[in-house]
């Protein structure tokens, strides 16, 4: 779909000299880390403001949720990627600027494909492959590394500190599943949004032997506030010394930094 949705877009671009884009406009965070990872860094004009890493990516005030049309023409773009649509991607055609969408990965299959789609729109195919399979020689590694004895504990992924949380249907909770984690956030998803807002109660009573914070960064959270919370040291991942903190960013992008989130996961599961 992605790839489809791409050869689209460039279709619509007006006939240029070059074989590829050299003026590329990411509205996507996880595609800039992609564009970076494979080696189409040089081709990157500019990024939008949530656009983080890697930290020497063009970044500027632009939008991804918002986006400027004008803003962006202005950098006189060859190909824009983004996550999402809306109005603005028909404004951008109707100027003669490709888009190709690089929507948010539900599993690690499609997270790869969008990162080879970049790589054949770029002129980076042969470094595209190469990042997907160190990512999935990495990973297996990784997930090789937890004893099997560790493969039954569950886990709480915490997106905020009024417990939202993120059940095995979601990206970063089939990361959980490579390991065999049972997340404890399934059985309260009775909306099947993916993403159940738990309770304090709730938690400590599916008493999850590991505890994931991905509000680090947005909230404070660490292992000492989480110990603090009313009840909470009876649990056995308070007990056992496994809370982690992850950088949010990490936590919640599809691209090759998920191998340092499996990595932090492994780690943490071996402990204690």
């Amino acid at each position: 779909m992605a790839l489809a949705a791409a050869l689209v877009a460039v279709s619509l671009a007006p006939a240029r000299t070059h074989a590829f884009p050299s003026r590329i406009v990411s509205l996507s965070p996880t595609a800039t880390e992609d564009l970076f990872a494979i080696g189409a860094g040089k081709q990157v004009v500019a990024v939008d403001d949530q656009s983080n890493y890697p930290t020497n990516a063009p970044h500027t005030s632009l939008s991804g949720y918002t986006p400027n049309v004008e803003a962006i023409a202005a950098y006189k773009p060859d190909l824009v990627v983004i996550s999402f649509g809306g109005p603005f991607v028909d404004q951008l055609k109707s100027l003669g600027i490709p888009v190709v969408f690089e929507n948010a990965a539900d599993n690690l299959a499609q997270a790869y494909e969008e990162i080879r789609d970049l790589g054949r729109l770029t002129g980076h195919e042969t470094q595209a492959t190469a990042v997907v399979h160190g990512m999935e020689t990495q990973l297996k590694q990784i997930v090789q590394s937890v004893p099997k004895s560790r493969r039954h504990l569950s886990v709480y992924h915490e997106l905020d500190q009024t417990y939202y949380s993120a059940t095995s249907d979601t990206f970063i909770g089939r990361i959980y599943k490579l390991f065999g984690f049972r997340d404890i956030a399934d059985a309260a998803d009775t909306a099947h949004t993916g993403y159940p807002q738990l309770s304090a109660e709730y938690i400590v009573s599916a008493n999850p032997d590991i505890v994931v914070l991905a509000d680090s960064k947005c909230c404070g959270q660490t292992a000492t506030t989480v110990a603090a919370r009313p009840g909470w040291q009876t649990i056995s991942a308070v007990k056992s010394h496994r809370v982690i903190t992850v950088d949010d960013d990490v936590a919640s992008r599809w691209g090759p930094r998920v191998v340092d989130f499996a990595r932090a996961v492994a780690a943490i599961a071996k402990k204690g």
